[in-house]
């Protein structure tokens, strides 16, 4: 289902006192919307009444899914927002922010945004789409150190989904979850599931799991492998080059163009 959020931009805010004052276009103060302007003022002069332009109104699709398996609908264009911001520095271990604020205001999304999902995934009947989401949040925070619950929830939640679905998607995620957490044999057999499946982010973190069991000569056939079938790849690039040089993190990748706003 698609809704329709209205985003605008308040450009001016005065106060101001008038004996007569009306709404300009009518008794709708928003028909006029577009790029023209609304101006509210008060009508008994009694009180002043704030005169709001508003201008540069944009329309953005929403997203939403499925809540549960009853078909309920679930708004997550803001928790979709967030996860497409701050994958390429959270996603995957090590985490990597170009400074300690992007950091910060990371951990504190990632806590709202988590206690948000939560609720929903711990249903008996969560969706698959409500699952996914709830077990890549909780692998950020795992990935952030915020705590060993959040790896505990993110495994049962990607878990179960699988349940529901075996998808390309869960089976990496749930794949680079255990062998990025030590489950080097669990995992792989998750992550040779997605890749069978068509997953090019899943032969990516087999080379990452295949780099910690000291096979750097299997991880670095992988990747240039991979970087056959998609030869204009710069994070293939660089992962390769990380193997090359003798370290272990090929998602250890500089990703600074996060802007994620402290939440209060």
């Amino acid at each position: 289902m698609k809704k329709t959020q209205l985003l605008g931009s308040v450009l001016a805010a005065s106060i101001l006192t008038t004996q007569t004052g009306c709404v300009t276009d009518g008794s709708n103060p928003f028909s006029g919307m577009g790029s023209s302007s609304t101006t509210i003022s008060n009508a008994t002069g009694k009180a002043p009444t704030p005169t709001v332009s508003i201008s540069d109104i944009e329309f953005v699709p929403s997203v939403s899914i499925a809540k549960n398996l009853m078909g309920e609908q679930l708004d997550v264009t803001n928790v979709d927002a967030f996860i497409a911001e701050a994958s390429p520095n959270a996603r995957h271990y090590p985490p990597n922010f170009p400074n300690k604020q992007q950091r910060y205001n990371t951990r504190t999304a990632i806590k709202h945004y988590v206690n948000w999902i939560d609720e929903h995934a711990m249903a008996p009947n969560a969706s698959y789409d409500v699952l996914i989401r709830a077990a890549e949040l909780n692998g950020m925070a795992r990935n952030l150190d915020m705590g060993s619950e959040y790896a505990v929830r993110a495994s049962n939640y990607v878990a179960k989904a699988l349940k529901l679905k075996s998808t390309p998607e869960a089976n990496t995620l749930y794949g680079f979850l255990l062998a990025e957490g030590g489950g080097f044999k669990e995992g792989q057999k998750y992550l040779d599931r997605a890749i069978a499946l068509g997953s090019k982010e899943a032969i990516q973190s087999a080379a990452q799991t295949d780099l910690m069991r000291d096979r750097r000569s299997s991880a670095l056939s992988r990747l240039k492998q991979l970087k056959l079938q998609h030869p204009v790849d710069p994070i293939l690039d660089q992962q390769i080059a990380i193997i090359e040089s003798g370290k272990y993190y090929i998602w250890d990748i500089p990703a600074p163009n996060i802007n994620v706003k402290h939440i209060y």
